[in-house]
């Protein structure tokens, strides 16, 4: 039973992980647009390019992520299933009804990943300034 919820407890992070890169950009985007001094702060705008750059590195090495894997391992411990697709293919699937092909949501990533690089680069983050 622990096993279970421990493996649900990590796909709840990897939910949050998800959200923190797509609404996190919206949150950015919309605050660099009203001029709001949190949309440039340095460890939000670092941890969130960070958090893509992760993502489109295990592309790169064809890695599974940690994540996944210690879901997986969770739910064998548990006796439970464990499917051969990864926790962000199966959102995906169920996000995107199975119409792309996995090739497609590759460039998705990829994409979001060098619009966020680019914002970074074009409204990069700065310091308070102290008065």
């Amino acid at each position: 039973m622990w096993y279970r919820l421990l493996a649900d407890l990590v796909v709840v992070l990897h939910v949050a992980y998800v959200a923190y890169i797509v609404v996190g950009f919206a949150l950015i985007l919309a605050g660099l647009v009203r001029g709001w001094a949190w949309a440039r702060n340095p460890w939000l705008r670092l941890s969130h390019l960070a958090a893509i750059l992760i993502v489109v590195l295990e592309l790169i090495f064809k890695t599974t992520c940690p994540l996944t894997v210690l879901e997986f391992k969770l739910r064998s411990l548990a006796g439970q299933p464990v499917t051969e697709a990864t926790f962000v293919e199966r959102m995906m699937y169920h996000a995107l009804s199975g119409w792309l092909p996995g090739s497609v949501t590759i460039w998705i990533y990829v994409v979001v990943a060098l619009v966020i690089t680019v914002t970074f680069v074009l409204a990069p983050p700065r310091r308070r300034r102290v008065r």
